[in-house]
């Protein structure tokens, strides 16, 4: 049965975090580059508290986030890993299935692969 048009995602929400904002800004320009991404928002400096190899760490990093469609998310996230400095970068995709269908067409032409 096929999905519903309500529930089909239009778009991508991408997150990800940097430890700068040199990184953050270097990754978001290869993103828009490359047209993976119509747009990332780099988020104010925030406080990440997590455990990672048996420590509870804490770090300061630099929020992304990043608008995509469903088709160009495998390229978006090798694209991420290659460019994050990161051995497990945090990368979370959310659907979007609804929003202003002006902003959508928009995310998708932004995102169209010219190849």
């Amino acid at each position: 049965m096929p999905a519903s048009s309500a529930t089909t995602p239009r778009a991508l929400l991408v997150f990800t975090n940097l430890p700068d904002a040199a990184s953050a800004e270097a990754l978001a320009n290869a993103l828009i580059d490359r047209q993976l991404a119509a747009c990332v928002n780099m988020l104010a400096p925030c406080t990440s508290v997590y455990r990672w190899q048996g420590a509870t760490e804490t770090a300061t990093e630099v929020p992304l986030l990043i608008k995509t469609t469903p088709a160009r998310y495998a390229a978006l996230e090798a694209a991420i890993r290659a460019h994050h400095p990161y051995e497990l970068p945090e990368i979370i995709a959310v659907p979007v299935t609804q929003g202003l269908p002006g902003y959508l067409d928009w995310v998708a032409a932004g995102t169209r692969d010219d190849d």
